[in-house]
């Protein structure tokens, strides 16, 4: 009885200690200027919680999602893929939607800042973020209409940020 209340007390003491995975991006716009940074990290509860904070950027409302592949690198921003869907369709408007990587529309105020944390309740930092080839956080000109297949409309890409895993 002791080594089961032993086993008991180790393994659950052994499961708190486990961190759960956790990502962050410096986020850059087309001209190679740091605008912010975004953390995304999974939580006990099986949803994913991202925190983001830019600067200097445009005033409106712009798209902002999670992209399939960790590479910036190219001017328009295309080298990161498309969005992290999964099985799912593009959009909370949409039936079957929305992707893992779809994420609210981002307001940015007169001042440049825009500031969000969204749970996502599709996405696995573990399983769809660090795999092979890893994932981008991309911010669109436009609003995304939460609908348009594949990808919301929301126009030009105009920031990104490769997610790295980040390790405690």
């Amino acid at each position: 009885m002791k080594v089961l209340i032993g086993a008991a007390i180790y393994f659950s003491l052994s499961a708190a200690a486990v961190a759960a995975a956790e990502v962050t991006a410096t986020v850059h716009d087309r001209d190679g200027k740091r605008l912010g940074a975004v953390m995304i990290q999974d939580l006990p509860s099986g949803v994913a919680l991202a925190t983001l904070t830019l600067n200097s950027l445009p005033k409106g409302v712009h798209g902002i999602h999670l992209h399939e592949t960790g590479d910036c690198s190219s001017e328009d921003f295309k080298s990161a893929g498309g969005h992290v869907a999964g099985d799912r369709k593009h959009g909370v408007l949409v039936d079957g939607g929305p992707h893992p990587g779809d994420m609210p529309n981002l307001t940015v105020k007169s001042n440049g800042v825009g500031e969000i944390e969204v749970f996502l309740p599709f996405l696995s930092v573990q399983n769809d973020l660090l795999d092979s080839d890893g994932s981008a956080f991309v911010m669109h000109q436009g609003l995304d209409d939460y609908e348009s297949q594949p990808a919301g409309d929301a126009g030009d890409r105009i920031a990104c940020g490769e997610l790295t895993e980040r390790t405690q």
